[in-house]
């Protein structure tokens, strides 16, 4: 019954009120980078949702779009704004997200949306963690974010979709939340994101 129905009421209201209490942040971090990444305080990208049908997420934009001598954007780290490595590192980018959450292309809680060019590489097994709506967080985020490896993540994701419930989703919620607090996982060591997914080893 959570899974079929409640789960998205769930998601409407918390989204909504979400949006409703931190609308002032909301306000200042994008008029913040607004200035720090000439007028594009937003990310737009499309990502696979539920059944990998298309969407387009919404982040706050942490780097901006400087590009070296042949035209080619610098590397993440170069490019990760002081302003936006304060929003990421406190999470503040996933709030937009909250409005894909309303529209119904995401949940609070699920795996994460990666790229579209990811759905080819995917075992079987891996791709039915499009059996549900993606989420702001995840348990393959409660269990180290970027700082474990692309296997494990897709371990942590399918084993969400088989043990779906209200229960769990309040535990990641908690473990969410503790883990922004302290910082934790949001980055691999020396990258500003974490490596690209280049399909499992044979």
């Amino acid at each position: 019954m959570y899974k079929n129905g409640l789960k998205r009421f769930f998601d409407f209201l918390a989204a909504f009120t979400g949006l409703l209490i931190l609308s002032p942040v909301f306000v200042l971090v994008t008029v913040g980078l607004y200035f720090a990444n000439n007028g594009k305080p937003f990310f737009f990208q499309t990502r696979p949702g539920k059944n990998a049908r298309l969407f387009r997420i919404i982040k706050f934009k942490t780097m901006n779009d400087k590009k070296d001598a042949q035209g080619q954007l610098l590397p993440d780290a170069q490019r990760l704004t002081k302003i936006g490595n304060f929003v990421r590192k406190t999470s503040l980018d996933e709030i937009p997200q909250l409005i894909n959450v309303l529209k119904g292309e995401m949940s609070l809680i699920g795996p994460r949306p990666l790229l579209p060019e990811y759905l080819p590489l995917y075992s079987p097994e891996q791709y039915r963690r499009h059996e549900v709506r993606p989420g702001i967080t995840g348990w393959a985020q409660v269990n180290g974010r970027n700082a474990i490896s692309w296997q494990q993540k897709f371990e942590y994701d399918v084993w969400y979709v088989d043990h779906l419930s209200f229960t769990l989703d309040l535990r990641i919620l908690f473990l969410t939340l503790k883990k922004v607090v302290i910082s934790e996982g949001i980055n691999t060591d020396g990258q500003a994101t974490t490596e690209r997914f280049k399909g499992n080893a044979i």
